[in-house]
Formats: structure tokens, C-alpha cells, sequence
């Protein structure tokens, strides 16, 4: 071996028993071991126990920088950068705000009986961006995705050794369906010192699939795509198949509808090579896993060959056609005739793999500009794409954010006055599109940061309504969700003079969803007529929203009652109010709810079990500053999101009243770190309080709110000498 290779690489087997034997994985927990028994004790204590005291003592953090910035202490992102590192991760070291809380949502049709997938590779600028600090950071034109209703699986890819996804892209990802695929990848010469290693014999490679699979397990994605781009020694290229055997089975039985991918890369006598398809000499690594990425500089003809290939019959769904935005080297297509290499993609009945389509956000000169243009290069590209409709059961909600704003938003007022971006507040996401009319009539869907009602954006939908018309409807939805037999529904929403807005609901017959396979679904219309004020269901929806000030926005409730019926579309009708002119028009749909009537009169949970950890004390600008953990107990499928707040509560003079509640930021599961919070000097107690909103965006009792209080004295003097 080279010298230059650590001495831990040079030892026998031994290391790789030892590492195995050092196996800390537990099955089905969520609950990290960072978590000590201490922090489980906090959870379990008594409310009136529960009060911390913190000695102040200044110096650097102690919390590891790959997953805290040095400098605030925010949580965020990282990547392992070499085999050590992947061997001797510990599920009890794990970053504990990078778990994915967002379970997988169901969709139709699933990612199995889907004939022709699309897989998405999100390459941007080495990765790990604005995404890796987890609550969220401060941007002013950040890259979002919200096609998600196109694609089948989401990779995170960079050129780190080991690219766990940010837990905000799984998050997105799953509350729409999708699948998330980490990155394992070796390159140049180091990279092909590492296979030598760990692709030596049965026990290192074996290692090394363990240790994926407990990353992918413990951080809730779903799968690897697996890039060796470095040449094989013969033993090393034999084993490559054995270990991605060994990789996917071991995937399958810890993560139910995970996926492992090899890229085409090195043949199967271990020359890097690139094919830009299947074939003899890669199928080997083919048939090992879930499928295949081939690179970019394929032809027609070798789709053409491809297709009658005996290792793809039956398998034609697993064969991902690489398609380079970027349009890098002798590729059909790319840039903004990535449709073109899409449509022979199709036409021969292969998946694809689309590659970098940042591309739209790293090339335009005015970020500005990206949502526009996103819009206009996903909208080239759907004739060859599939819709895929959400099928998870009531409630459905969507206030249409996309993770990202130039202000935050809750009930149509202003919460935070900044740009912001934090892809866990991103919301199911509509169609975007735009459709032609009859005469000069068009219709648009967009995304609107301008004004929403809550988190970052409402959606646009703009349009002419030709003088041959008197309405237009705008399909905003496709659905697959079973609903109930009296079913609740609010429309918010800020329409243009001259036009009126309805909501329309297009619903089938339960029993016809159940066919996997069947598109044409007849379906019937129905228009919810709007509920009077003083009705009870509208009282008590009301009374659990609380007061707010709808500023401009009009908030429409129905009531319909259906028998075994499921909902397939929602549409959006904007109807000219009179006359027969050509009439443009433009309405910002804030938020649509769709709920079991009887929701509205189950009662709110409790917070509970507010603990307080990995205190961190900084002085900054001559000012006392508070970093700390606060993890509490509480079904996060039941919440929208929480709101943290502090109050002073004692300070050195007791003259001075206890201080009101400051809001410190949203939390989208129960862990939040709070960070740089300037405190009253010492000696000081303070309150932090966790507020749950619900789903439907309802008011939860002061009394069901999580509290902990924190007191605080400066280290003494004297203790410090004698330390």
C-alpha cells in the first residue's frame, strides 16, 4: 500500500472486526444517543421540577464543529470526507437536527408501478450552500425546488466522500412523495486508494454497506446513488458487485422502498470507462442493485441497442438516462433543450436522470429572475414528465410557501420583515403552469412572494378571460385523497376588482382509486356554496383560528357531505362579473383547507417535557448571549410548526418587572437550538416557552404551551483560581 495511506489502513481484518464489534446501532429509534440519560430523565420529570441552573463560564464551544458552526452555534450540514471517518461514524455522534422528520407521503402512482421515472440530481456549486444550516438561514434569492409533483427520487450529490442530504431537502422531499438518495463517491487517486482498502475482501466491504445503511437509517433517507470514479484493481472490481449486493439488500431490510443506484462509470474489468449506456460490460454492477445512472454522452442508437438488450427486459424502469443540463461534451439536448433529450429518452421507454438543473439559478445574471425562469424550463420539459397526485387521507392543507421569502407571513400580517429561507416551512406544492385559451385567453400559475397569508409566498394564478368566455378554472391540485362523509373547506384568498373566485372540487368514486394503473377516472364537479357567518361550524373554526386581521384577503368556508367518495382535482374558478369584454384578472390564493368536519372539534395536546442542553455562553458587542438546545414532546405530524419565545423573568435589580414574550424563530419539529439570544447580565432567571400551531393553523391554550425556566450566575472569582 502507498505510504501515504493512514497506518489504520495498512492492519489486517482485525480493524474491520473491531469496527463492526463497536456496532451501536438501535433498530427502530429515533431518539439519538446524544440524547444522554441525562436529557431522558429531564424529558420524564415532574413540571414543577423542571428549572435549570447554568454557571456562566466563557471559552470555545465544545459541541463538533461538523455539525455546529464554530461561530453562533447553529446547527448544520456536513458530509464525511474519508473511510475513517465513514468507519468510525457512531449513530450516539450523529447530528441530531439533520434526522429527517417528514415521513415518506404517499402518491399516485407509486415509485414501484411508475414505468418510466425521473430522478432528479442536485448538483449545485459543491453543495452544502444556504441548505446546510438547518433552522433556516438569511438569503435574499436562494435555489428552491417545487416541481416535486414530476419527479420520483431527489439526490443530493457533492464531492464529499459520504453527502448525507440536509435533513431539510429529505423533509421536502418526503412531504411530497419523493425519495432521497445520499451520494457515495470515490474519484482520482485517493479515491482509488480507499477501494483498494475497504473493496479488499468480504469483511472491509461489508464495513463499509453497514455504515451506509446506518447513516441512511438514522438520517431517514432512503438510499445511495454509488459513483466510483477511480479504476479497479482485480480484486477490487470482483468485489464490487458483492458489495453492492450486500449495500441494497441491506437497504431493503432497513428502509422498506429504499433504492441503490450504480453510476456508470468502471467496467467490469475494472477500467474507468464511461458507456453512456448498458451494456456487457457494466451489466454486472446493473444487476447487483436497483439500476442504473448512465453518463451523458449517449446517442439514439444507443437507446436504440439498449432496449433490446437482454439485461434491461423487464427492467427498462431501472435504466436512469443521464441527461447534463449543463450540455457538457457531445450530448443531446441541455440547457433549454433539455426536452429534447427527454423526448428520445421516452419514446424508448427509459427512466432519466436529470443532472444539475441549477443550472437555470447558477446562470441567470439576475437571481431575481430564477422563479420565472425555473418555471419556464420545468414547463418545457412536462410533456415528458408525470403527474403525480398526493393520496395521503384528510386533512390536506397547503398555504402554497416554497421555503423561502422575502418576508414571513402568518395570517396575512408580517411576522418577520427579511428574506429568509428554510425549506422545512416549504408546503405541498400546486402545478405551475400556463395554458392558452380560446381567442387571446391565457392562464398562469405561479409562485408569489409579494403578499401570501402564511410563511413566504401565495400562489398567482393570473390570466385574460376571453370575451367568448365567461369563466376560466385553474386546476391548482391533482389528488388522490379519500374524504370523508362531511367534509370542512376554507378558501383564503385576494381576488382583482371585476371577477369572483369560487373553489371547485372535482371527486370520484372511492373504489375506482384503488385500480393501479387507471388514468381516466370519470369525475364530478362540485362547487361548495360558502357557509354564513353565524354558522356553528364556521364559529367554531373561528374561535379555534382566534382573531386575526385578514387585510385585504377574503377567508370563503363550505360544508359538503359526501358518501365513499375520493378527491381528484382542485380547481380554482375566476368568472367575469359582467359584460362580455376581453378582462384580465390576477388572484392570490393564501391557503386551502380540506378537513374532516369532526376535526375541528378534537382537542389540542399538551407540550411536554421542555429540556434545556448544550448550553453555550458567548459575549458579543459587549453583550451576554444564550445558545442552547430545547427539545419537548409532541406528535409533529399534529403541528404546522412551533413558535420559541423567551421573557426575562428576574435580573439583578428586582425592581424591574419581569419582561413580556419575544419570539425567537419557528421550529418544524420538536428540537430547536437557540442561538446568539442576547440575555440581561447576571445573575438572571429567563423563561422559554414553546407554543405548538396546529396543522390547521389553530390556536393551542396558553396553558398547553411548554415552559422551562433557566437561572444563571457568573463563575466566581475565586472557584476559577482554585480550579
Amino acid at each position: 500500500m502507498d505510504g501515504a495511506l493512514p497506518t489504520e489502513h495498512k492492519e489486517d481484518g482485525s480493524l474491520w472486526r473491531r469496527k463492526r464489534e463497536e456496532e451501536e446501532d438501535q433498530i427502530g429509534s429515533k431518539l439519538l444517543k446524544t440524547e444522554s440519560s441525562g436529557l431522558e430523565s429531564c424529558l420524564d420529570q415532574p413540571v414543577e421540577l423542571r428549572s435549570v441552573h447554568e454557571v456562566i463560564k466563557y471559552g470555545a464551544s465544545s459541541l463538533p464543529a461538523k455539525h455546529y458552526d464554530p461561530d453562533t452555534t447553529e446547527p448544520i450540514s456536513s458530509g464525511l470526507q474519508s473511510l475513517e471517518e465513514l468507519l468510525s461514524w457512531k449513530r450516539s455522534e450523529a447530528n441530531p437536527f439533520n434526522v429527517a422528520t417528514v415521513p415518506l407521503a404517499d402518491r399516485e402512482p407509486s415509485l414501484a408501478s411508475t414505468p418510466r421515472r425521473t430522478l432528479v440530481s442536485h448538483d449545485m456549486m459543491g453543495g452544502y450552500l444556504d441548505d446546510r444550516f438547518l433552522q433556516g438561514a438569511e438569503s435574499d434569492a436562494p435555489y428552491v425546488f417545487y416541481h416535486w409533483q414530476y419527479i420520483d427520487v431527489f439526490n443530493y450529490f457533492s464531492h464529499n466522500m459520504v453527502t448525507i442530504p440536509p435533513a431539510v431537502w429529505t423533509n421536502a422531499a418526503h412531504r411530497h412523495g419523493v425519495i432521497v438518495l445520499g451520494t457515495f463517491i470515490t474519484e482520482w487517486t485517493d479515491g482509488g486508494k480507499m477501494c483498494e482498502v475497504f473493496l479488499k475482501e468480504e469483511e472491509s466491504y461489508r464495513a463499509v454497506a453497514d455504515r451506509l445503511v446506518q447513516i441512511a437509517h438514522c438520517y431517514g433517507f432512503d438510499g445511495w446513488l454509488v459513483n466510483i470514479e477511480n479504476p479497479l484493481s482485480e480484486t477490487a472490481v470482483k468485489n464490487t458487485p458483492l458489495f453492492l449486493r450486500y449495500l441494497t439488500d441491506q437497504m431493503h431490510e432497513r428502509v422498506p422502498g429504499s433504492m441503490v443506484l450504480w453510476y456508470d462509470s468502471v467496467l467490469e474489468n475494472g477500467q474507468l470507462k464511461w458507456q453512456n449506456e448498458l451494456n456487457p460490460s457494466n451489466r454486472v454492477f446493473f444487476s447487483a442493485c436497483d439500476g442504473i445512472f448512465t453518463n451523458y454522452n449517449w446517442t439514439e442508437q444507443s437507446l436504440e441497442k439498449m432496449k433490446v438488450y437482454s439485461a434491461a427486459q423487464g427492467r427498462l424502469a431501472d435504466i436512469f438516462v443521464g441527461v447534463d443540463v449543463f450540455a457538457r461534451g457531445e450530448v443531446v439536448g441541455g440547457k433549454l433543450e433539455t426536452n429534447k433529450a427527454l423526448e428520445l429518452i421516452r419514446k424508448h421507454d427509459f427512466s432519466t436522470a436529470i443532472f444539475a438543473p441549477g443550472w437555470v439559478y447558477e446562470t441567470i445574471p439576475d437571481k431575481t429572475d430564477f422563479r420565472k425562469e425555473q418555471d419556464k424550463f420545468w414547463s418545457l420539459l412536462s410533456d415528458f414528465l408525470y403527474v403525480h397526485r398526493p393520496s395521503s387521507p384528510l386533512p390536506f392543507i397547503s398555504s402554497f410557501c416554497q421555503g423561502a421569502g422575502t418576508s414571513l407571513y402568518w395570517k396575512g400580517q408580517r411576522e418577520v420583515d427579511r428574506s429568509w429561507f428554510n425549506l422545512d416551512a416549504q408546503e405541498l406544492q400546486p402545478l405551475y403552469y400556463r395554458e392558452t385559451l380560446e381567442g387571446e385567453g391565457w392562464l398562469r400559475t405561479q409562485g408569489c412572494p409579494e403578499d401570501a397569508w402564511s410563511g413566504g409566498s401565495s400562489l398567482l394564478i393570473e390570466g385574460l378571460i376571453p370575451s367568448m368566455l365567461t369563466k376560466v378554472c385553474a386546476r391548482i391540485f391533482s389528488l388522490q385523497v379519500p374524504l370523508s362523509s362531511r367534509v370542512f373547506v376554507s378558501l383564503i384568498y385576494k381576488p382583482s376588482p371585476g371577477v369572483t373566485v369560487s373553489l371547485v372540487l372535482k371527486t370520484t368514486d372511492a373504489t375506482l382509486c384503488t385500480h393501479s394503473g387507471v388514468q381516466d377516472i370519470p369525475t364530478s364537479s362540485v362547487e361548495p356554496a360558502a357557509l354564513t357567518e353565524d354558522h356553528p361550524l364556521v364559529r367554531q373554526f373561528s374561535q379555534s383560528c382566534g382573531q386575526w386581521n385578514p387585510d385585504g384577503w377574503t377567508v370563503r368556508c363550505s360544508q359538503l357531505e359526501l358518501q365513499d367518495c375520493a378527491l381528484r382535482d382542485v380547481c380554482v374558478n375566476v368568472q367575469r362579473d359582467g359584460g362580455d369584454q376581453d378582462t384580465p384578472f390576477k388572484c392570490r390564493v393564501g391557503e386551502i383547507m380540506i378537513l374532516d368536519a369532526e376535526s375541528l372539534s378534537v382537542p389540542p395536546l399538551p407540550v411536554q417535557s421542555v429540556c434545556v442542553y448544550d448550553v453555550v455562553w458567548l459575549r458579543g458587542a459587549d453583550k451576554l448571549h444564550l445558545n442552547a438546545t430545547l427539545r419537548w414532546r409532541y406528535p409533529a405530524q399534529l403541528v404546522r410548526h412551533f413558535l420559541v419565545y423567551w421573557r426575562r423573568l428576574r435580573g439583578p435589580d428586582p425592581r424591574i418587572p419581569s419582561g413580556r414574550l419575544a419570539l425567537i424563530g419557528r421550529a418544524y419539529s420538536p428540537l430547536f437550538r437557540v442561538t446568539e439570544l442576547a440575555v440581561p447580565e447576571p445573575p438572571g432567571l429567563l423563561e422559554l416557552v414553546v407554543e405548538p400551531v396546529s396543522r390547521e393553523g389553530f390556536r393551542v391554550p396558553e396553558s398547553h404551551w411548554g415552559r422551562r425556566s433557566l437561572s444563571y450566575t457568573e463563575e466566581r472569582t475565586d472557584q476559577i483560581i482554585r480550579d
